[in-house]
Parts: C-alpha cells; structure tokens; sequence
C-alpha cells in the first residue's frame, strides 16, 4: 500500500491526503481542475478548502487525468460527493478490479441506489475483499487541525483493513478495523439524514432535551435498518464509528448537514439554503436514496420518512416535526 492516491480535491480529501502524506512522503492525488492544480502547486495548500493545511508539493504527483493516476497507483483513496462520484468515473478506462479501492464516501450512489462498495463491485468487478470504506467521527476541520479523532477501516479482509489502518495511525489518528463495511456506510448516510433531522428541530427552536430524545430514537431507527440490511450479531451500535459519527455530525457547528437543516427549520427552502451554505450537505440527496431503498425494505423510519417528507414533499416542518415528536416516547 506504499503508492497511494487519493482521488477527489474537497475538505474531508485534503484531510485524508495529510493523514497519508505525512506516514508514506508520496501521494498521487487526482483533481478535475487544472487551474486549482496549479494554484495548489504555487500555494502549497488547496486554495479552495482547508487553506491553513501547508502541504510539500514535491511528494505529491497531481493530475486532472484520472485513468494517469489509476494506472500509476496501486492503493484509490475516492473522496468526492456521491452525486458525482459517476461522473468522475465515466471517465475512467483503467482496470481497476486488482486495485485497493477504499472509500471515504458518506453517501449513496444516486439513481442505482447503491453504497459505494456496492457500486464498485457491481460495475468494476472489484471483489469485495479489495474494497474498505473510511468511518467514524472525523470532521475534516479537526483532523487537519490535529485534534485527536477515531477511525474505523472497514473491509472483509481483515489483514488489508489493519495494513491501512497502520498507515493512518498517528498520535492524532486512532484507528480500529472492522468487517461491517455495508453496515458502516449505511450508517454513515442515515447520520446525515439524522443531523439534518436535529438541524430543523434546532431551527424551529426545539431544546437540548428534545435533540437527546431525536438522538435516541435516530440510533434505535438506525438498528432497525442495519439488523434488516445486513444482520451481525458483533455489530455494536454503540461503537464510535455507528454512534459517535451520529453525535458528532448532529451537534458539530462543524456539520453541514445539521447547518443545512437548521436553515430549513428557520424557514429557507431546499434551493436557497444550499446556494447559501455553498457546500454539499450529503444528507439532502441520502434521505432520497434511503427513502427509495427502505420502500423495498419497509423498516419502520419515521425520522427518514419525516426528512423526506420536508425536503421533498415540502411539507412543513413545523406541522412535520410535530407529528414526530407525537411518535416519540
């Protein structure tokens, strides 16, 4: 795993690619952007995100060609927001079957409703057992400010997911490996949709006792799907990479998907909340995807059915969030 790339040029990639550069002194990393390449290069820092993160440029290779960097690196970190991972994937040619695929996506492939695991073994051919997923609590703005954080590397060969895990693992980066790789990037969408959910309740002025109640009854909605999904019976709910990620994307002023809602509580619409936040909040396109996915699996989700419900069908979230609150207990 020493020829690493990462593949995407917004904040949680920028913070990924200093973990790695920082253990292994070289990194391939692909760009769209030739122009934000070459400031990145004159600046030694990404000029759009994390501009405080100084980076040696000269262990870096960049390029705006994805199939360069998939035929050059053996190790394809993908960061980038699930609406356009296929979009930059249209675009690749190179086989990437044999390759370690590791995704730091939260979120779901849009219209084949796939997480991304799922999608690269379905339309690559990639094994499974060459595929991991990046989980836990981990706003980017903290890791590249070095405050310490948890990851959890998710993969079904447990020897590749400890490998990368050795890679990352600093005295600011703890890691732990696990084999729920469905499981973690399932949880990672729900939580968006959930810190979406906390958002509006915090825009409509809900308080600190009513968040605790959202919380408890997210993560017991969250199991209900996990256990229908993909049953394990070593999956622990409680661990950081289920439930800390859920905290700490419901309550961070780090957290887009909670700013995003809280916007949509205060009264904003779907369209003017996002041109103002002028960053993805993934939450806003999982709650469709996991809308569409639970029709077929028909869990209980009133959370998810009452995000759905704001963003979609532009019901009030007053009216909404009211009839929720008379679900909890």
């Amino acid at each position: 795993m020493s020829k690493i790339a990462i593949m995407g040029g917004g904040s949680w990639a920028t913070a990924i690619a200093k973990i790695v550069v920082s253990h292994t002194h070289h990194i391939g990393w692909y760009m769209r952007r030739d122009d934000r390449i070459a400031d990145f290069q004159r600046l030694s820092h990404n000029p759009a995100y994390l501009t405080s993160v100084r980076f040696d440029t000269s262990e870096i290779f960049f390029s705006s060609d994805i199939n360069k960097i998939a035929q050059l690196y053996d190790t394809l970190i993908f960061v980038t927001p699930s609406p356009y991972l296929k979009t930059h994937l249209k675009r690749l040619k190179t086989r990437i079957r044999d390759k370690f695929i590791i995704t730091a996506i939260k979120g779901i492939v849009p219209d084949d409703n796939l997480c991304c695991s799922e999608y690269f073994h379905k339309v690559f051919s990639v094994p499974y057992s060459n595929i991991a997923c990046i989980g836990g609590p981990s706003h980017a703005e903290e890791v590249a400010m070095e405050r310490l954080s948890y990851l959890t590397i998710g993969c079904e060969d447990r020897d590749k997911a400890q490998a990368f895990a050795d890679i990352i693992s600093s005295n600011f980066i703890k890691t732990k490996v696990s084999t729920d790789v469905l499981g973690i990037e399932y949880s990672s969408v729900l939580k968006n949709v959930y810190a979406i959910a906390a958002g509006i309740c915090s825009g409509l002025k809900y308080g600190d006792n009513f968040q605790a109640v959202l919380m408890s009854n997210a993560m017991q909605e969250m199991q209900r799907f996990l256990t229908s999904v993909r049953p394990m019976e070593q999956r622990s709910i409680i661990d950081s990479v289920y439930l800390g990620d859920q905290l700490v994307t419901g309550y961070s002023n780090f957290s887009r998907n909670r700013t995003f809602g809280t916007m949509i509580g205060k009264g904003y619409n779907v369209k003017a909340a996002q041109m103002e936040m002028e960053m993805i909040a993934e939450g806003y396109f999982g709650t469709k995807c996991m809308k569409e996915i639970n029709r077929h699996m028909h869990v209980n989700m009133p959370i998810l059915d009452a995000v759905y419900n704001i963003l979609y069908e532009r019901i009030s979230p007053q009216i909404e969030i009211k009839l929720l609150t008379d679900s909890f207990r």
